[in-house]
This record gives C-alpha cells, sequence and structure tokens, in this order.
C-alpha cells in the first residue's frame, strides 16, 4: 500500500454551471462566452457569473474542515459540524489539529477515518438488511388480492403468469409476456397449487378466508431471554380446504386435473418440500471470510475472535464493549505481521485447551510466529508504515500474556525483546508529545500509547530497571494527566505513574546508585503520595448488584485499591534491611486478601488481569498468612483458565518463590544463635563479624527474589 502526502489545495474547483440559478442569468443577455465555442461549456459561465450567483453555488475553499480537506471531499462548511462529518460520524475540526502538520500523523488520521466511515457503512447495511428481512417475514398490512389472479409460481411447474394485464381490469386467461417469469414467493400466499385454468371460477364463487398469523421473537443475552415481542397480523386468502373437490370441472380436463395433482402429491412428498422454513435468516458471513486465507488459518482466524478476543482486555471490554474487536479487525486487514502474530495466538490458545492432542498445533504456532518475525524485518528495513509496525510488536508481545502454558519450550523472541525498537518507533510517530498534548486539547490518548504505557512500567519492574518513558510518566502525574490506564487495565493513571517512579527507584538501587539516606527520603515521599491517592471510606463496595450488572467504574476503584497496595509492598521491599516477616508487610498483604474479595472471581471474573499485584503480595507472603489460602481458593474457582496466560504464569512463579523461601526458612532455623553458641561452648565467644555475617545470610535466605527465581529458572515473564 502505497501513501501520498496528503496537502490542502491549492486551488479551489471551479463550481458547474448547472448549479447557476437561470434567474440570475436571462437567457436573453448575450454574454461574451456563449458566442464563443468551447470544449468546456461548463467552466465558462461559472467564471463570468455574478456575485449573487456564485454565492448559490457550492465552492471548495480552504475555510472548510480539515476532516474533509484530509478527505478531499467538499464541505458545505456548517457550524459546528459540517454535512458529511455528521452523516458519516466523524469529528468535524474547523481548528487546526494537531495531527495535520505531520505526515505519518495525517496518514494515521486517514486510516483512522476510513475504518469509521468503514464501519458505519456496515453497521447501516447491517440494519437495512436486518429491516429488510423482517418486513418480509412479517407484514403489517392485509395484501389485496381482490384484482389480482393468484400466482402459483412458489412450485414451479411450468404455467406461470397468471396475473391479470391491470389492477381494474377482469381476469384474462392470455399470457402477457410483459411480465417477469417467475414472481416473489410469498409465504402467506396460496401454496397449494391449483390449475390456473379454474382461477375465474374458483374467485368468483368462493368467499375469502381470513387467516391470522401470530410471530413471537425472543431475545438472549449471554443465554438468558430478556425480551419476548409478539404480534397477531390478519390475511386474506381465497384458498379453501380442499379446492380439488369442491370446485366445478371442465368438461375433457380430468386427465390435466389427475395428473396435476399427482405431481403435487409427490412434490409434497419428498423431505425438502416439507420444510416450510418461512421464517429462517440466511446465515452471515463471519468475520474470517472477509480474509483471503486457507481452510486452516480461517479456523484459527475465526477461533481468534470467538475465544481470544474476549480474554485479551478483559476491562477494556466492560467499560467500551466492542472497542477490541474494532481496533483489531482493521490491523488484520492491512498488516501482515499483525494478522501472523494473531494466528499463532490462536494456536497457542487451542494448543493449551487441548493439553493431550496440543502437539499438533506446533507447526501453526512456529510458522505464523516466522510470518510475523519476517514481515516485521521487512517493514522494518523499508520503514513503509511505523504505526503498523508498532501495532504488530506491541501485539507480539501483549497477546501472549492472554494465552499458553508457563512450561512452553517453543522457540519465541522475549518479550523486552521486541520491546527495544518501541521508543524509537513511538519517537517517530511522536505519540509520547501527543500523549502530553491530549488533555490540553480534550481528545482521548493514542490507544497505541497507552499500551505501550502499560508495557513500560509493570514491565520495568519485571527486568529491575528504569521505564523507557518515566519521564513522560512523571510529568502526567504532576500535571495530573491521564494517559487511558484506567479504561485499559483498570487502574488510575495517578497510581501507575507513582508505580513507575517506585520502579525509577528500584533500579537506582540495583546499579548502587543512590545510598541509603537517600533511598528512605525518597521512599517517604513516594509513599505519601500513595496516600493522596486512597479513596473516601466506604467507597470500596462489590462492583456487581443485585441484579448481575457490573458497574465498571466501581470495579476500577476496587483493582486500583489493589494496586496501590501492591505498590505499597513494592516500596516497602526497597528499604534497607526488610523482611517479609515484619508486622507492617503482613498488614499489608493481609489487607490485600480480604480486599481482592470485591473482585468478582471464576472463568468470568477479573482475577487473570491482577496477575501484577498477585505476583507482588504474594511473593512476600508467609506460609501462614492468609493470602495464600485466598490465593488457592481462587485458584480452583478459574478451573482450566487458572493454568494458561499470564494468571498461570503467575502461579507458577509465586510456587517456585514459595518453595525456595521456605526451604530457607526452615534451614536457618538451625543457625546457631549467639546464646546457644556461648552456652554449648564453654569460654567460646561469637564476634561482631560473625554475628553481622549470620544475620545477612539470614535475611538472604529468607528474602528470595522473585526476580531471581525468574533468571534461574529462565522465564522471561511479563506479568501484566
Amino acid at each position: 500500500m502505497s501513501y501520498t502526502a496528503i496537502a490542502p489545495l491549492s486551488k479551489a474547483p471551479t463550481p458547474p454551471t448547472k448549479m447557476i440559478s437561470s434567474e440570475l442569468n436571462p437567457a436573453g443577455k448575450v454574454t461574451k462566452t456563449s458566442r464563443k465555442p468551447s470544449s468546456k461549456p461548463q467552466a465558462k459561465p461559472a467564471q463570468s457569473s455574478s456575485p449573487k450567483s456564485a454565492e448559490k453555488t457550492h465552492r471548495r475553499s480552504r475555510l472548510g474542515c480539515f476532516t474533509c480537506r484530509l478527505r478531499r471531499k467538499k464541505c458545505d462548511e456548517g457550524k459546528s459540524v459540517c454535512k458529511a462529518c455528521k452523516n458519516l460520524k466523524l469529528k468535524c475540526e474547523y481548528k487546526r489539529p494537531m495531527w495535520w502538520g505531520n505526515g505519518d500523523q495525517r496518514r494515521m488520521q486517514k486510516e483512522a477515518i476510513k475504518d469509521i466511515i468503514k464501519n458505519t457503512r456496515l453497521s447501516e447495511k447491517a440494519s437495512t438488511n436486518a429491516n429488510t428481512r423482517a418486513n418480509s417475514c412479517a407484514h403489517t398490512t392485509t395484501p389485496s388480492l381482490s384484482h389480482s389472479v393468484p400466482t402459483i409460481d412458489a412450485f414451479s411447474d411450468g404455467m406461470g403468469m397468471s396475473r391479470a394485464n391491470s389492477a381494474e381490469s377482469q381476469f384474462s386467461l392470455g399470457h402477457d409476456f410483459s411480465y417477469p417469469l417467475h414472481d416473489p414467493f410469498d409465504p402467506f400466499g396460496s401454496q397449494l397449487q391449483t390449475p390456473h385454468f379454474e382461477a375465474a371460477v374458483f374467485y368468483g364463487t368462493v368467499p375469502s378466508y381470513e387467516v391470522d398469523i401470530k410471530t413471537e421473537r425472543q431475545m438472549y443475552v449471554n443465554d438468558i431471554p430478556t425480551r419476548r415481542d409478539s404480534s397477531i397480523s390478519t390475511f386474506s386468502t381465497f384458498q379453501p380446504p380442499m379446492p380439488h373437490a369442491t370446485l366445478p370441472a371442465f368438461p375433457g380436463d380430468d386427465w390435466i386435473k389427475e395428473e396435476y395433482f399427482e405431481s403435487c402429491k409427490e412434490s409434497f412428498s419428498s423431505p425438502e418440500a416439507n420444510d416450510f422454513g418461512f421464517f429462517a435468516m440466511p446465515s452471515e458471513p463471519t468475520i474470517a471470510d472477509m480474509f483471503n486465507l486457507d481452510d486452516g488459518d480461517r479456523y484459527l482466524l475465526t477461533h481468534f475472535f470467538e475465544n481470544v478476543i474476549p480474554l485479551i482486555y478483559p476491562v477494556l471490554e466492560t467499560r467500551q464493549q466492542g472497542m477490541v474487536q474494532s481496533h483489531v479487525v482493521p490491523a488484520l486487514q492491512t498488516n501482515k505481521a499483525y494478522l501472523h502474530c494473531c494466528l499463532s495466538i490462536a494456536a497457542m490458545h487451542l494448543k493449551s485447551a487441548e493439553c493431550d492432542k496440543g502437539d499438533k498445533f506446533d507447526n501453526a504456532i512456529l510458522n505464523n510466529r516466522g510470518e510475523a518475525v519476517k514481515e516485521l524485518n521487512e517493514a522494518l528495513t523499508h520503514d513503509t508504515d511505523n504505526l503498523q509496525i508498532l501495532d504488530a510488536i506491541l501485539a507480539m508481545i501483549l497477546f501472549p500474556c492472554a494465552v499458553g502454558c508457563p512450561n512452553d519450550v517453543l522457540l519465541d523472541i522475549p518479550w523486552h525483546s521486541h520491546f527495544q525498537p518501541v521508543t524509537e518507533l513511538i519517537s517517530r510517530l511522536q505519540l509520547p508529545q501527543m500523549l502530553l498534548d491530549a488533555d490540553n486539547q480534550n481528545i482521548p490518548p493514542p490507544f497505541s500509547m497507552t499500551l505501550v504505557a502499560w508495557i513500560d512500567i509493570l514491565g520495568s519492574t519485571m527486568l529491575g530497571k528504569t521505564p523507557q518513558c518515566a519521564h513522560v510518566y512523571r510529568t502526567q502525574l504532576l500535571g495530573g494527566s491521564s494517559s487511558g490506564l484506567s479504561d485499559l487495565m483498570g487502574c488510575e493513571d495517578r497510581v501507575m505513574y507513582l508505580i513507575s517512579e517506585i520502579s525509577c527507584l528500584d533500579a537506582l538501587k540495583i546499579e548502587s546508585r543512590i545510598d541509603d539516606i537517600q533511598l528512605c527520603s525518597h521512599i517517604t515521599a513516594l509513599a505519601h503520595q500513595l496516600d493522596h491517592t486512597e479513596p473516601p471510606p466506604g467507597s470500596l463496595v462489590y462492583p456487581v448488584n443485585d441484579a448481575g450488572v457490573l458497574h465498571p467504574c466501581q470495579l476500577s476503584q476496587n483493582m486500583t485499591a489493589l494496586y496501590r497496595l501492591s505498590a505499597r509492598v513494592y516500596l516497602c521491599s526497597l528499604v534497607p534491611g526488610f523482611h517479609r516477616s515484619q508486622a507492617g508487610t503482613r498488614k499489608l498483604i493481609s489487607d490485600f486478601a480480604e480486599l481482592v474479595n470485591l473482585i468478582p472471581c471464576g472463568p468470568e471474573g477479573f482475577d487473570r488481569s491482577l496477575a501484577w499485584p498477585f505476583l507482588i503480595c504474594g511473593s512476600f507472603s508467609t506460609p501462614d498468612s492468609q493470602f495464600r489460602a485466598m490465593f488457592e481458593r481462587r485458584t480452583e474457582m478459574l478451573g482450566n483458565q487458572a493454568d494458561s496466560g499470564n494468571f498461570g504464569r503467575m502461579a507458577c512463579l509465586l510456587r517456585e518463590v514459595w518453595r525456595q523461601s521456605d526451604a530457607a526458612i526452615a534451614d536457618t532455623s538451625f543457625l546457631p544463635t549467639p546464646i546457644s553458641s556461648t552456652t554449648t561452648t564453654p569460654g567460646g565467644g561469637v564476634s561482631v563479624g560473625d554475628e553481622k555475617q549470620r544475620q545477612q545470610q539470614h535475611s538472604k535466605l529468607a528474602n528470595i527474589h522473585w526476580r531471581d527465581v525468574m533468571e534461574q529458572n529462565e522465564w522471561n515473564f511479563l506479568l501484566i
């Protein structure tokens, strides 16, 4: 796909002559242009038209909205929304937007507008088709049959064309070739075939019959009936119960009727003829049918839409239903790397679902992974479209978090290797600056930058490094701006910004670039900042009401509280001399175990969206902590989903941390203490150096860090 530079028109096109009013240019007035023949007769009169005429014509000017100028379409310059933007449901911008001054941003905006227009047209077409089918299935008016001969073309017998010449004429038995060969099928018309030469006698002697048709419609939401509508329509018909026994017969026509009704009997005896699916709707094409794929890939793509998409951004779906699919479908249509990534993710999900026969999907996983990397390398080499490259990279990082098993041994590139070129890509696209300007211009933040912030902040804690865009999050924190993280993953932006600051402090401590005094000072300051994000008392309640309706805002508030507690535990772990058995740490983890009950659990719950808080609090829990009992209980309620995706990886890591740390506590219990040493060894003493070394050894064994366990097992998990 080639992307041309989008620039404003250098000259407004001349309006056509046919739009000029005839009253402003009388026929009796001869102009100079009317005496000269021209190859462009429509452009000349427009140039010589009066100013008043020019006002009535439509001009393309540089005063139109920037959306129409970007689309190179006419704009009627209507205030406050032009007609084109209103019809297409686009954002009409008369003030110069930020994306206008950058070619890449213009292309991004144009593609976004194309997607919006495409979705609008598809929805309008779908609603039109639905209305057409509904109207064809349930008429609300009685069809008038008093001036027309009934058609028998529902069962074709070669004796069609039984309509009269006109609505007011008498019945004619002649064939009128001006009518179509087949009449449209009427499900409420006469279904039983009758000889068409008996029609005049039949309608002249038999009165009409009234038929009541009852139509019922049932609406289901998640397989639960919610609404039931019924309507009754009355129709007139001239079909008697047994016309062949009641109608008089013409002499000599017995052989024709006998043969005719024998054919009717044969047609009704077939199974296909007895299936009167009048209200059967035609099957709608699936989204996977939009793509030119073979049967295997189409099956994977269908599985991706039906089973994987609900797992990717569950919190976002509660806030903006259909947002994930509206973002994924356009990317699949134009981005081959993105498409192969989705196919590999679908194969990974199928492999984890079929534990015994999962190996048969290995080829599909590896082939699509290889194709995705190949497409990415080619795009990076040619530098074709930075936004498509960024979307594909983010998909290759985030989508595996929802599927797969922790013990998967297939060859794959670590997520942090994928994330390395992201910084340069977002700089080229100016996404950090767009994120900073979004709040001032009252526009939503770029979705791609929101995904980057999510990965960058929590991913930095997994690596023990500073976030790549830490300065951007710090600016957002000081300005009180939003990055869209609350809608995306459930945690408020302020708490996420503070987690970024804690991660920076953690990196400084690991690199030994800060002393203990400065470290404690920063820890105290960040703890005060977390205090300012605390909600009012009594604001944390269960987010599902008695009717079973989920309140997304309340869910986000509860999830933010869990992230806040985890951030406090993470901050406390940086204090020199920290130990997980300290009273303050145990209290925070105990509060977490109680507060998590305000999050819906089970397969339809949101435990899978809390992998990072579970990891932070769980890794510092003691064997007698109520956290472990709570965790095992909620894991059991998740069922098979507890072993896949980030939740399965987090559970695997936690159990390994618990195994090593609990074993370390058992070992340190046998170390000699100063009292036992002096009492068991007369005359022996314990030096200060030995005591300090013993305490350091005790602390090292008791505080097994989850990062060290990941490194020992060569796990490259992104638990977000």
